[in-house]
């Protein structure tokens, strides 16, 4: 079972051309580092639009403590998992 602390969340939505870019990206950093990336589409949750919608994709650690917006590389998906 996945601690909740190794998971990493992705706010994304469908269609979203740099959401992808950002999957493709912090994919395979999480996952050799041990984490999960979860994904949440925004669009199934009306506080999450309104706070989103112009900001995806988003990086963002499980307890809200900190959060990565596009644009974004691969050293700051690194830092962020670093904590």
């Amino acid at each position: 079972m996945t601690s909740e602390a190794r998971v990493l969340l992705l706010y994304h939505t469908a269609g979203c051309h740099l959401c992808e870019q950002a999957e493709a990206l912090a994919a395979p950093l999480t996952v050799e580092r041990g984490w999960v990336l979860r994904r949440i589409d925004i669009a199934d949750d009306e506080a999450l639009l309104e706070r989103y919608a112009t900001r995806i994709p988003v990086l963002r650690d499980p307890r809200g403590e900190r959060e990565l917006g596009w644009p974004f590389d691969a050293q700051m998906v690194l830092d962020l998992l670093a904590g």
